[in-house]
């Protein structure tokens, strides 16, 4: 791994691709180069994801800007968009109003967007920076049919949906500091769920119904030790029903679906 890193690093400085280095193996580079090229390392070895080196993170084969504001997109959570286009272009024929809700760099919502073409996707985050961003990423990867709100959860959203879907922050406060240190160098804000990271989604559970249409749909990406708990808040809530789970490719639990009742 540490190698295909500093592979990926000198493309990136060079500007090339990666199979471009095989080639011209022997290719010398100006001193200018290697200068860039060794900062970029110490940043490396300092922690700091490669992703927010490069600022960049392929999701659901699009290109997406990343920087120290927003979590990084993981291929874990391309089991939620799936599953959301899956449903929404089996079932539903008219036009689609979809939230994604704590939105970060947009890689849900704008993915969502680019695959479903009846959508209306509103993408709500508390950050300022994150949503500046994901507008970015939306007129990067040319998708249109998308709109960006400030909001403190479901605080300043006054509208109802067909889908709300939400990969909510959900580690533990105390094991934010046992993870990798690459990782606890992402915004603790995406990360944080709480003493036992459900904080946010007992808001969803509880919020959720108020803000959708009639056989309205939500998705919810979860942590894999988290699903008896998530479906619990669910059912006792009373406003939900037909609960199921799904695992990713690893075998870990990894999304919740609902309808509202």
């Amino acid at each position: 791994m540490p190698i295909q890193k500093a592979r990926i690093l000198l493309a990136y400085v060079l500007n090339v691709e990666k199979e471009y280095l095989t080639i011209h193996d022997e290719q010398k580079v100006n001193n200018l180069i290697i200068e860039e090229y060794n900062d970029a390392i110490s940043k490396l070895i300092k922690h700091i994801p490669l992703q927010y080196i490069t600022n960049h993170k392929e999701f659901m084969k699009l290109d997406f800007y990343v920087d120290e504001n927003v979590l990084i997109p993981r291929s874990d959570t391309e089991i939620l968009v799936e599953e959301v286009i899956n449903n929404c272009n089996k079932n539903v024929k008219n036009d689609c109003k979809i939230l994604d809700l704590c939105s970060g760099s947009g890689a849900i919502g704008i993915s969502i967007a680019k695959y479903i073409e009846n959508s209306q996707v509103i993408c709500s985050d508390i950050s300022q920076k994150a949503l500046e961003i994901a507008k970015n990423n939306a007129h990067q990867n040319n998708v249109k049919n998308i709109e960006f709100i400030y909001s403190n959860m479901f605080e300043n959203i006054e509208e109802k949906f067909d889908i709300i879907v939400s990969n909510p922050p959900y580690i533990k406060k105390e094991i934010i500091e046992k993870l990798d240190k690459e990782v606890q160098n992402e915004p603790h804000i995406a990360l944080d769920g709480g003493s036992d990271g459900l904080d946010f989604y007992r808001i969803i559970v509880n919020e959720a119904y108020n803000h959708l249409n009639k056989c309205g749909k939500l998705y919810l990406e979860i942590g894999y030790d988290q699903k008896e708990e998530v479906i619990d808040l669910l059912e006792k809530s009373g406003h939900y029903a037909n609960i199921y789970s799904k695992q990713d490719l690893y075998g870990n639990d990894r999304i919740v679906y609902c309808i509202i009742i």
